[in-house]
């Protein structure tokens, strides 16, 4: 594997455990009730952006 892959395939990795980890904290603060706070706007923000980073990759086939 070439360097570049090695570095998208790091990429690629930190933007699925980030994406994971932003639905995670959303669903606990959702179960606490607290749908309306600065955090969940912000974990919302970044679920979506690595989400459509994500989509992006599917999309050119490198899912």
């Amino acid at each position: 594997m070439s360097e570049r892959e090695e570095k998208f395939e790091r990429m690629l990795a930190f933007v699925r455990a980030s994406y994971e980890a932003a639905v995670r904290q959303m669903q606990q603060l959702k179960a606490e009730g607290k749908t309306k706070t600065v955090r969940y706007r912000e974990l919302m923000g970044e679920k979506l952006t690595y989400q459509n980073m994500l989509s992006i990759y599917r999309s050119y086939g490198l899912l």
